[in-house]
């Protein structure tokens, strides 16, 4: 009670109601790659953690897509051939794919603008080491991570990203496993090279997936040739005066390369005809931001605790290579290391789905499904920022009690939700805090309040087995 010196009327305000844990958030991804620029509002915001909300929002802040290096070729025939150089930096599109399968905020880390030569592992690093002092960002994404020179370069990146999960324990890794336009042995250099350590923070995902976005370009920066005797000329626009029985303008006797922007007026039938050859053209990419906005909007809707699996994937064709049951077997049980990869697979009448919800700890039966290791790091950080308050208090039963009242409150909550097992509340979680029970007279001494918390966390059915019998007659 305070101490009053002054004669009169005073208010106190007594709390009865005990204090809560308010739950973190919980897919909150971070993208790490090159972009366009990096600016907002004159501020440099290369290797700053960035919050968007938006695709707008990115396209304001970090700009638009790279040249993806158009070239056309038309021939004596009219034929039209359309080429593009790889995509060397990928976030862009990711983004759009991103935001088109109903993801929400998210971190963009840019560690470098397009003109870089190629993907620089020291820039990746530099943007992991940044988002390492972000505490929001729950999911990480090495966007430009799989176009790096060598795999090992890249699975070196996907070890140090567990390293940061593992470290902090508030975040979780989606990796992508390089296709290699169909390599098999791709998948075991893969699990070869990331490693044993931290495995239960990381997923991955195969094989990459055809977009139904085009790409986006610049007339200017598009080259057309048209060689020697083509007919090209023969479609250029006619003038006014031109009547349709007129005889065609004879055939184009120069050759070499136009840019597209010089056809527009010149060649508009071509021009068009160009136009619709280089639409025809999508965008191919790796599985993970997609996959990162399944995670959003999983969480969002049905909850962390439920498996991001069995869920259609939103502009996208299909996979770049089909993966049958016998392909899936080798995929998701790992013999040798139990390093589990998730498929992405298309299914006639239903689309392309993810068809996994292992971490890479497959061979963990406590850590083995992601959102089991999702809902225990969504727990651990919720209880621990909520429990700060105890902080220099008294260690004292008065203290613990309050501290095991939000506790249970909070994982009462959960258990009703069905993110917890158990038909009743105590065979779902505990809390225990105490003299006796969870600490010593010496850890009180030592000033240790020690909590001990327990949850049954409900797990994905994973395999469903119908069994079937032949029933006799019985008269």
């Amino acid at each position: 009670m305070a101490t009053y010196m002054t004669p009169n009327v005073y208010v106190e305000e007594k709390s009865v109601l005990p204090p809560s844990v308010a739950a973190v958030s919980t897919a909150i991804p971070a993208f790490i790659g090159y972009t366009e620029r990096a600016k907002k509002d004159g501020e440099d915001l290369q290797n700053i953690p960035t919050r968007i909300n938006t695709f707008l929002e990115y396209e304001s802040i970090f700009g638009g897509a790279p040249d993806p290096g158009i070239s056309v070729a038309v021939d004596t025939t009219e034929k039209i051939t359309v080429t593009n150089a790889a995509l060397k930096f990928l976030l862009y599109y990711s983004m759009r794919i991103y935001f088109d399968n109903g993801g929400s905020s998210c971190y963009v880390v840019s560690v470098g603008d397009y003109s870089s030569t190629t993907v620089a592992k020291s820039n990746m690093e530099d943007g992991l080491k940044a988002l390492e002092k972000e505490d929001e960002p729950t999911i990480i994404i090495l966007t430009d991570g799989p176009n790096l020179d060598t795999d090992v370069d890249y699975t070196g990146l996907c070890q140090q990203s567990l390293l940061q999960c593992g470290k902090l324990k508030d975040r979780f890794a989606i990796f992508d496993v390089l296709d290699g336009d169909g390599d098999p042995t791709k998948v075991g250099a893969f699990r070869s090279g990331i490693g044993m350590n931290h495995l239960k923070y990381g997923a991955a995902y195969y094989p990459y997936i055809k977009t139904t976005l085009n790409y986006e370009y610049n007339d200017k920066t598009v080259t057309v040739t048209i060689p020697n005797g083509s007919t090209a000329g023969s479609i250029a626009t006619a003038p006014s005066n031109t009547s349709p029985t007129d005889p065609a303008p004879a055939p184009s006797t120069t050759s070499g390369a136009n840019t597209l922007n010089s056809l527009k007026t010149t060649k508009t039938q071509l021009y068009g005809k160009i136009l619709a050859e280089i639409s025809k053209k999508r965008v191919t990419l790796p599985p993970s931001s997609a996959i990162a906005a399944v995670y959003s909007t999983v969480d969002r809707e049905r909850g962390v605790w439920k498996a991001p699996a069995n869920v259609s994937l939103a502009s996208v064709i299909g996979p770049t290579i089909k993966i049958t049951n016998d392909d899936q077997e080798t995929l998701n049980v790992d013999t040798t290391a139990g390093k589990s990869i998730n498929a992405i697979r298309s299914f006639t009448g239903k689309g392309t789905l993810v068809w996994g919800a292992r971490t890479l700890a497959g061979n963990d039966n406590e850590w083995r499904y992601i959102p089991v290791r999702r809902l225990f790091s969504t727990i651990e950080e919720s209880i621990q920022k909520s429990t700060a308050f105890a902080v220099f208090e008294p260690n004292t039963p008065m203290t613990w009690l309050k501290v095991k009242t939000m506790i249970e409150s909070y994982l009462d909550d959960l258990w009703r939700q069905g993110a917890l097992a158990g038909a009743k509340a105590e065979q779902a979680f505990y809390a225990h805090v105490g003299l006796g029970s969870t600490m010593t007279e010496q850890d009180i001494l030592d000033g240790r309040m020690i909590v001990k918390v327990g949850i049954a966390a409900v797990r994905p059915a994973e395999f469903i087995i119908l069994e079937f019998s032949h029933k006799l007659q019985e008269s």
